[in-house]
């Protein structure tokens, strides 16, 4: 299910909020799809220059946000490039409504809907995107600073709160139903792929014989406790990786992103563009195999000799392996150190490698982009 993960600062998605920057809707434009929002904290986007670089060749038509947050990368995308429409998603009502507020100034290029990513395709017919035809698709994984931020959500160890851990707080199963529920094979188990693969026994033998675990401080209290005092003194907080795998499992991040990655890919007009930024192994290795499946269209030739096995390749990496947050991006904002950007072309042409991409070149047609309705 995952690879061992080192993880960083718990392992968010966003960077630090910046406590200075306030905005609100400017009078008399209504925020986006008729919300009005209180006042929000903007935080600063992950490698937001590349992902705005990155999504500037694509065609003019729909970019779909799936993983919206306070709508940073969004906003980004809408002042830097006139021919691009934004349908932001995001599961946490929260999300939802800072982002409303926050692209309440573009109205008419930006629709804000409430909703998990892997409804990626139901959502963009509802905006008028034919199959096929979006500019972009763009996922920026992981618990964002919305989430981290807020106490009372669960999601961090450095504060005592109820142990939630839900990403949408109106439904599913928390934390604590898992901590409680689960039996002690399968709570190692999700231990054990969440990197925690020395004491993921001990772990899940200690949080069973605490139960009822009802908060974060009770969870942190356990883990640590189980943990051998010398191998507490490496690795950061000893709790870390044991709360990214409830809050994994709990929003059954792993199996939603495996499934929706070939859906966005296919969604993709020609020239379209799938761009992720994923902040631990398991993420990022599903986003290298769904690229590479893409890539090569599943051929199962020898490398290095003529396809013959009919596979149909249906893209291109825009460059090789995953990009990294600078030196300069990571000193501002710890947050950001753990980040792999990569990004993936649809192709409806024969092209060449580019930038140092490899894969084979691609031939057929998949369509055209249609007109955008706003």
């Amino acid at each position: 299910m995952r690879s061992p993960s080192a993880g960083s600062v718990e392992d968010s998605s966003s960077a630090h909020f910046q406590p200075s920057r306030r905005r609100t809707s400017p009078d008399g434009i209504p925020p986006v799809e008729g919300l009005r929002m209180p006042q929000v904290q903007w935080h600063e986007p992950v490698m937001v220059d590349e992902v705005v670089a990155l999504f500037a060749p694509v065609p003019a038509g729909w970019v779909v946000d799936v993983t919206t947050g306070t709508g940073g990368h969004s906003a980004a995308l809408l002042a830097a490039h006139a021919h691009l429409h934004l349908l932001c998603l995001d599961r946490d009502p929260e999300a939802v409504r800072a982002t409303s507020e926050r692209l309440s100034v573009y109205r008419g290029r930006a629709i804000v809907r409430h909703a998990r990513f892997d409804r990626l395709g139901e959502e963009a017919a509802r905006a008028g995107a034919r199959a096929g035809s979006l500019s972009g698709v763009l996922f920026d994984l992981g618990v964002s600073s919305l989430q981290l931020d807020t106490p009372q959500r669960g999601f961090s160890y450095w504060h005592d709160a109820p142990l939630d851990m839900r990403m949408d707080p109106t439904t599913g199963p928390t934390a604590a139903d898992v901590a409680n529920r689960w039996e002690e094979d399968e709570l190692t188990r999700l231990f054990t792929a969440n990197g925690e693969v020395r004491f993921a026994r001990r772990i899940a033998r200690a949080v069973a014989r605490a139960r009822p675990v009802l908060s974060t401080g009770q969870l942190s209290g356990v883990v640590r406790a189980a943990i051998p005092a010398a191998a507490r003194r490496h690795g950061g907080h000893p709790a870390r990786r044991v709360f990214q795998a409830f809050r994994v499992a709990v929003n059954e991040e792993l199996e939603l992103l495996s499934s929706t990655l070939p859906e966005a890919i296919a969604a993709l007009a020609p020239g379209g563009r799938c761009i992720a930024l994923s902040y631990h192994s398991g993420e990022d290795r599903l986003v290298k195999s769904a690229f590479a499946q893409a890539v090569s269209g599943g051929c199962t030739c020898p490398p290095g000799l003529p396809c013959t096995c009919g596979a149909r390749p249906s893209g291109r990496l825009v460059f090789r392996g995953a990009r990294r947050p600078t030196p300069i991006e990571v000193t501002r904002n710890r947050r950001a150190e753990s980040a792999r950007l990569r990004a993936f072309e649809r192709t409806g042409l024969e092209v060449a490698d580019v930038d140092g991409a490899d894969g084979p070149s691609v031939s057929g047609s998949f369509g055209v982009i249609g007109d955008v309705s706003v």
